[in-house]
């Protein structure tokens, strides 16, 4: 057969289309839009004695701006958020469905309640109703819409594609993951896990992750964030040894999410794309710095305008903060009517008791209710271990992070998204991930502490 050969125009015209994207108003658009999406998720600064990513500072002055306001904007989208199912009709999809369905119209109630201040004393008790309203709902509520509008600035003007090729050679043999998806980690980490799965649920509704690839991400990289981390070593006691706790931790979830991407479920789900055709990232081996570049500048270059891209992705934050704020009320709330009221938490410890007896953690038996009660809500397992020994305090603070997957939020949250994962699936991953975190972390912390 004979070979094809281009002629000089065509040559010539493929050169002039890859000198059109190289305009000064691509780069600028790349640079500066970028800039600020860094800037706001990913550069500390101190205000008012509080050091923080801006996003967050941005975030706690709205709601102190808004004063009783934001506690009515919270309760306008929770309600949203119970009838959004029933609008779509999606409410009777499957059992899963019906029962989330079920727990956002409780949710919407319970909020409803607490907000007014109308319902009866154990829910109005300050350690349950009002903590979970203020402390969890209203600041999920403005954090997801407004760091939407950043994120559309983050990934949605070739930064994605820039680094996603210079982190080529690290995430496809650890984890399995495009390059790309290396910005999915640390957006969660430094900033939110509902960041990081707007971000996953995004580009995998643009073809650009597989379903494997996509679960791997929101099962395996969307922690919660370093800031809210801080909050469980100020619970724990473990401030003093921060930079321990924190870099441990980081480490071992990684760690765990190299091992669960090779064993099932994960390993058995399907490389398929959301589109028909997807956009797999184009593996380069050499000249990183050119490839890089052009793909920066081809995003940038057919990116929407900045109103069509905000708009879109605020759109996104809108229906994930209304798919998970009734869920966080009213499964958060259960858990702890479960844990504090009921002994199903003591026997459930039982699942978990012969590993942490096992591996010799001090007090084995409440690490193992510990462990049982983190896939209820992350910050549970802290409240369960106040009092209990440096090892089994380090050792579970930092279970309640590297598991990642947790009812109160997270798995709501991941539901919410286009992700398609059952939940049979996700309860195997966290069972998984919280044996292999224990194994891990447990020799780690009586090495080094």
């Amino acid at each position: 057969m004979n070979e094809i050969q281009e002629s000089p125009e065509t040559n010539l015209l493929a050169k002039e289309k890859d000198q059109n994207i190289y305009s000064l108003r691509n780069v600028f658009k790349f640079v500066f839009f970028s800039a600020i999406g860094i800037f706001m998720f990913f550069i500390p600064i101190e205000l008012g004695g509080r050091s923080s990513i801006p996003l967050d500072h941005l975030v706690t002055w709205m709601r102190t701006s808004a004063g009783a306001a934001a506690a009515y904007y919270a309760m306008a989208i929770v309600l949203l958020g119970a009838a959004y199912p029933i609008y779509t009709k999606t409410w009777n999809k499957n059992k899963v469905e019906m029962a989330l369905s079920g727990f956002k119209i409780l949710g919407a109630i319970a909020a409803f309640l607490v907000l007014f201040e109308i319902g009866p004393a154990w829910l109005m008790a300050e350690d349950m109703g009002p903590y979970w309203y203020y402390s969890l709902l209203i600041p999920i509520g403005v954090l997801v819409p407004i760091g939407a509008v950043f994120l559309a600035l983050l990934v949605g003007y070739g930064l994605l594609e820039f680094i996603g090729i210079f982190m080529q050679p690290i995430m496809r043999p650890l984890w399995r993951t495009p390059g790309r998806s290396a910005i999915d980690a640390v957006a969660s980490f430094v900033g939110s896990y509902s960041i990081g799965l707007l971000i996953t649920n995004r580009i995998y509704k643009e073809g650009k992750y597989t379903k494997k690839e996509a679960t791997i991400i929101a099962t395996g990289f969307s922690t919660v964030s370093a800031t809210f981390m801080i909050v469980v070593a100020n619970t724990l006691d473990l401030m003093h040894i921060w930079n321990l706790y924190f870099w441990l931790t980081f480490l071992v979830t990684f760690i765990v999410t190299a091992i669960t991407v090779r064993i099932y479920p994960i390993n058995k789900m399907s490389d398929n794309y959301y589109t028909e055709v997807g956009f797999p990232e184009e593996v380069i081996k050499g000249k990183r710095i050119r490839h890089a570049w052009k793909e920066a500048m081809a995003t940038a270059q057919n990116a929407p305008t900045l109103m069509e891209n905000i708009g879109g992705n605020v759109k996104d934050g809108l229906v994930m903060a209304m798919g998970i704020l009734p869920s966080i009320m009213s499964i958060g709330l259960f858990g702890l009517i479960l844990a504090n009221h009921t002994p199903v938490f003591d026997y459930l410890a039982y699942i978990f008791y012969p590993l942490t007896w096992i591996l010799q953690i001090p007090e084995p038996l409440l690490a193992a209710k510990a462990a049982a009660i983190n896939l209820i809500d992350m910050f549970l397992p802290s409240l369960i271990v106040l009092e209990a020994s440096l090892h089994t305090r380090f050792i579970i603070g930092s279970l309640s992070i590297s598991t990642i997957l947790f009812f109160s939020a997270l798995i709501p949250c991941i539901l919410s998204t286009e992700i398609p994962i059952k939940m049979s699936h996700i309860l195997s991953i966290w069972f998984i991930r919280t044996v292999l975190s224990l194994i891990i972390m447990t020799p780690l912390a009586f090495l080094i502490i």
